[in-house]
C-alpha cells in the first residue's frame, strides 16, 4: 500500500515506521490514523518482520491530534450534543483503530522518541512495548491543559508504564516529563545522545528481532494479560505456553545452536 502521511520500510527483519508530517510536528490527522491502522495490519501479517520501530520525521515524535475538529476549535457544531457524539465516534475510528492494534501487535514494538511526544502522541509512544530517547525527548499529557480526558488510552497505559502515583501526577498536572526523569522512571528503556539514538535503537531492535518469535509473542501476550489475572491463573497459562514452545522448531534450533556454539536462526515455528 502507498502511504502519504507515514513512511513504512523494511530494514531486514525490522519494520521501520516514520510519522511523516514534520511541518505539523507529525500531528495525527484522520488520514494518518487510517494509514497507521493499515500499516500495523501490514506489519502484523508480514512473517518476515519480527519487530517494529516507530519514530517521527523532523524534530518531534508526535504533537498529538490535530485540534481543528475539537469542540473549541474552528469546526464547532451548532448542536453540542451532536458534536459530542461525532467526536466520540471519531475517537473510536482513530484511537480505537490504532492503539489496540499497536498494543496487541504480535511483534515487539519500540517507540524511538526523537523529540516531543504530546497528547495522543504521548499515548502512541506509551502503547509500544519499549521506548528509546535522547536529550530532546519529552512527554506530556496535553489533554488536561485544554480540559479534555485522554482519549487515546493514557489512563490505562500510564500506570502500567510509570506506576500509579506518577501516572496520576502526570495526568493531573499536564507537566512535561523530561528525558532524564523518563529514563529514571523506566519510561525510556534507553536514553542516549541524539546523534546515537537511531544506531542504539536499531541495535536493540535487531537483538530482539533476531530472537525466537513464537516464544516472544507468547511472552508479550502473557505480560499484558497477566496484569489483570491472579498469579495462580498466570502460572497455569505459563505452563501451557511453555509446552507450546517445548515442541517448537525454534526450541530445537535454539538448543542445537547452543551446542554448536553458533547464532540460532529462528523461524517462528
Amino acid at each position: 500500500m502507498d502511504y502519504e502521511t507515514i513512511i513504512l520500510e523494511k530494514r531486514g527483519n525490522i519494520a521501520f515506521l516514520t510519522l511523516n508530517r514534520p511541518e505539523r510536528l507529525n500531528a495525527l490527522s484522520p488520514q494518518m490514523t487510517e494509514e497507521l491502522s493499515a500499516a500495523l495490519d501490514e506489519v502484523d501479517d508480514d512473517d518476515e518482520v519480527t519487530a517494529l520501530v516507530i519514530t517521527g520525521a523532523g524534530r518531534g515524535f508526535c504533537s498529538g491530534a490535530d485540534v481543528g475538529g475539537m469542540a473549541g476549535g474552528n469546526q464547532q457544531s451548532e448542536s453540542s450534543a451532536r458534536n459530542a457524539e461525532a467526536l466520540r465516534q471519531g475517537l473510536i475510528r482513530s484511537a480505537g483503530r490504532v492503539q489496540p492494534k499497536l498494543q496487541k501487535l504480535k511483534k515487539p514494538t519500540i517507540a524511538m522518541v526523537n523529540g516531543a511526544a504530546v497528547g495522543a502522541g504521548c499515548d502512541l509512544a506509551m502503547a509500544c512495548d519499549l521506548r528509546t530517547g535522547c536529550e530532546k525527548t519529552r512527554f506530556m499529557n496535553a489533554f488536561v491543559r485544554i480540559g479534555l480526558f485522554p482519549g487515546w488510552g493514557g489512563t490505562w497505559l500510564y500506570p502500567r508504564v510509570m506506576g500509579v502515583g506518577r501516572a496520576l501526577e502526570f495526568l493531573f498536572t499536564g507537566d512535561f516529563m523530561e528525558a532524564e526523569e523518563a529514563g529514571r522512571l523506566g519510561v525510556l528503556n534507553r536514553l542516549v545522545p541524539s546523534e546515537e539514538l537511531e544506531k542504539e535503537t536499531m541495535a536493540l531492535a535487531t537483538r530482539i528481532a533476531d530472537g525466537p518469535p513464537l516464544a516472544m509473542r507468547l511472552a508479550k501476550m502473557q505480560v499484558y494479560k497477566g496484569l489483570n489475572m491472579e498469579f495462580e491463573t498466570a502460572l497455569g497459562i505459563a505452563a501451557a505456553c511453555e509446552t507450546i514452545t517445548l515442541g517448537s522448531e525454534d526450541h530445537r534450533e535454539g538448543v542445537t545452536a547452543f551446542r554448536e556454539k553458533r547464532k540460532a536462526a529462528y523461524k517462528g515455528r
